[in-house]
């Protein structure tokens, strides 16, 4: 059996703009952490608002993490895909 060659290349070299849009996703939901500090500043009372938009967003970084919801991604999402299918 003839092994495939290893391209030795990290995915953020082969596809930088792929690397892009996963980092500004990650920071766009990284930014809601800032709620908090926001609604203390517009004295907004609203903590269980912002609380529940800041477990949102750590949901979302952690379940994009997930190898299988990176496969979706590259079924359905492709532009946010670590990888093109």
């Amino acid at each position: 059996m003839q092994q495939q060659p290893i391209d030795p290349a990290p995915t953020q070299t082969r596809h930088p703009w792929r690397a892009t849009a996963r980092t500004v996703v990650a920071g766009a939901v990284g930014a809601l952490s800032l709620l908090p500090v926001v609604a203390v500043t517009a004295g907004v009372d609203a903590v269980p608002a912002v609380a529940q938009a800041v477990v949102v967003a750590g949901a979302i970084t952690r379940v994009l993490a997930l190898p299988g919801v990176d496969a979706w991604l590259r079924t359905y999402v492709p532009w946010l895909a670590t990888a093109p299918s």
